[in-house]
């Protein structure tokens, strides 16, 4: 046989094992055990702000202190799953103590379509704006200044002080100094930076340095090891180091080393909105779309497995499971949980803040 045959046969080996441990963990997860708890009334939301009510989150990570930081879409919430902070003035990114109470909050007037986010080991607060309409809902998508918002990821001291800026305003491109509406980013132990650019056209990861510089890109639109179809949300982590990219219209987990080489792919994790991989090895994935005809056999919820083999160890269904058939998503867009284990689920769709402690 050629070299290319055995290529391809091999290439169709891992596909047929991809989809059949896909199908086999449709039927698993609904056997899985839940032994969380949800924490009721956590966190206080102020009342000064919107009432002390929610609108839609999108992303939620712990700093290295602990404190937990949400990023969220202004308090607003239509339309319902693309809530932008377009029209409002509100600090989309706040700040927690363990307890709940609220520590500190910026970002007002930045972004106008809140999406990846993730804190640093230094604790320093990276986000990004995936807006890439010049106008919502008839309103100008333009900042206060005047200048374009979109299309680009910041970083931010603990502070709010803006440190760096990848990608140019309200720009889209595939280039080396361009995004179209990314979606996820992640940080690396020795500084560098992974960006999914995912909502629009270019269904790739960007790195970068530490200091901004272009390093490579790797991904284009398809469903093949290393192609993309709507990357959503990416982290760095698990004792390896590995890059764990949900890639979301395609079912699946992709995990890739640091240089951008695909390890392996994995649909046991739902349809993935979000991912987070532990320093002990945990993944924790959420599926905030699956139902009859979107992923059928999928059930929407919180995955808990092995990073480093991507067995499946636990399953926090979703909150509004009942509605999964007229709701076009629900429950967490945004996943990570601290040192002890407690699990912290941004909801896109229900407008909460979820923690949730394992039960001994």
């Amino acid at each position: 046989m050629s070299r290319a045959g055995r290529l391809g046969f091999a290439l169709v080996a891992v596909l047929a094992v991809i989809a059949t441990f896909g199908v086999a963990a449709h039927t698993q997860q609904t056997q899985l055990a839940n032994p969380y708890r949800l924490v009721e009334g956590w966190p206080t939301l102020p009342k000064s702000m919107n009432g002390g009510r929610w609108g839609e989150l999108i992303r939620a990570d712990v700093d290295p202190k602990g404190n937990i930081w949400v990023f969220h879409r202004c308090f607003n919430t239509v339309p319902a799953g693309a809530a932008t902070c377009v029209g409002r003035s509100e600090p989309p990114i706040l700040q927690f103590d363990p307890s709940g109470k609220l520590l500190t909050s910026f970002g007002g007037g930045m972004f106008a379509f809140p999406h990846g986010f993730t804190i640093d080991g230094e604790g320093n607060v990276w986000a990004s704006d995936a807006n890439g309409n010049e106008t919502v809902l008839g309103m100008s998508a333009r900042g206060s200044n005047g200048l374009p918002r979109g299309q680009q990821v910041f970083k931010f001291s603990p502070d709010g002080k803006v440190l760096l800026t990848l990608g140019k305003a309200g720009v889209a491109g595939n280039g080396p100094d361009t995004f179209d509406r990314p979606t996820g980013v992640a940080v690396a132990a020795n500084g560098d930076i992974f960006v999914t650019d995912g909502h629009g056209k270019n269904d790739r990861v960007v790195k970068f340095s530490k200091d901004g510089r272009f390093i490579k890109a790797w991904g284009r639109h398809g469903a093949g090891p290393g192609e993309f179809d709507q990357p959503h949300d990416i982290s760095v982590g698990g004792s390896q180091g590995r890059v764990f990219v949900a890639d979301r219209e395609n079912n699946r987990v992709q995990i890739f080393d640091q240089d951008g080489n695909f390890i392996a792919a994995w649909k046991q994790f739902g349809r993935p909105s979000a991912i987070f991989a532990s320093k002990d090895d945990t993944l924790y994935v959420s599926d905030s779309h699956s139902n009859s005809k979107v992923n059928p056999g999928g059930t929407r919820g919180i995955y808990i497995g092995s990073a480093k083999d991507g067995r499946l160890t636990a399953f926090i269904p979703d909150p509004d499971l009942d509605q999964v058939e007229v709701n076009r998503i629900s429950g967490a867009s945004g996943i990570t949980a601290d040192d002890k284990g407690s699990i912290y689920a941004a909801d896109v769709g229900t407008h909460n803040l979820r923690k949730y402690v394992k039960v001994k």
